[in-house]
């Protein structure tokens, strides 16, 4: 599996990068056929006094490849945020292919 962190308009520090892998080691829990993770943190400057931090994450699994992003006034908050749509989204792709394997099954087995 290929991790890449890389950030936009900012500095992708140790405590970030170890954040970001552990929060990830759930996403493998759930489903490790996952080939390759980039994932893009970033601020975006929308105001003067306003910023917003953005996490983003595209996830390629064998024949599919699987987006999720988030916005939040925290980096962290968008970044729990974010897996928690890519962990949902995994385990949907994962009951997809477990179902459609199971009918294969069904079917042969007629």
């Amino acid at each position: 599996m290929n991790l890449t962190i890389s950030g936009h308009h900012l500095e992708v520090t140790p405590a970030l990068r170890s954040y970001v892998e552990s929060k990830l080691d759930r996403v493998a829990r759930h489903f490790d056929q996952v080939v390759n993770i980039n994932v893009l943190l970033g601020v975006e400057k929308l105001k003067e006094k306003e910023k917003r931090q953005r996490a983003e994450c595209n996830l390629m699994v064998k024949g599919k490849s699987i987006f999720a992003e988030s916005q939040h006034e925290d980096l962290y908050a968008a970044i729990d945020t974010m897996i928690d749509k890519l962990d949902r989204q995994v385990v949907e792709h994962k009951n997809r292919l477990r179902d459609h394997q199971a009918t294969a099954g069904k079917h042969l087995s007629s």
